[in-house]
């Protein structure tokens, strides 16, 4: 067993939750195809089984920062998500956006 963030677990045990916080900025290039890809993406991440909540919300004063928030049951539903996107129309709407990203585990 080991200690981690306060929380008891054996060794390939799950720890909890996996939250994600932080923001994209997408190239002005990109911007529309990001737009047009982002709600069946929102709609996607939402149905998968592990998801508690996902949000990724324009921001109010730059056009081009999108605020994202995550929230999976366990590290394992979180690296379903990973992969499922890596091969979507959003990995490819989204390729160039540079993330600005925390992820905790809790």
């Amino acid at each position: 067993m080991s200690l981690n963030s306060g929380v008891m677990h054996q060794k390939g045990e799950t720890l909890g939750i996996v939250t994600l916080r932080g923001y994209i900025v997408v190239p002005d290039q990109d911007l529309a195809a990001v737009i047009a890809a982002l709600p069946k993406h929102i709609e996607n991440t939402n149905a998968e089984s592990g998801c508690v909540q996902f949000q990724v919300s324009p921001d109010k004063e730059n056009r081009n920062r999108f605020n994202v928030f995550e929230k999976f049951k366990d590290k394992k539903a979180f690296e379903y998500h990973q992969q499922r996107t890596a091969g979507s129309h959003w990995a490819v709407a989204s390729a160039r956006a540079k993330r600005h990203y925390e992820i905790t585990e809790s």
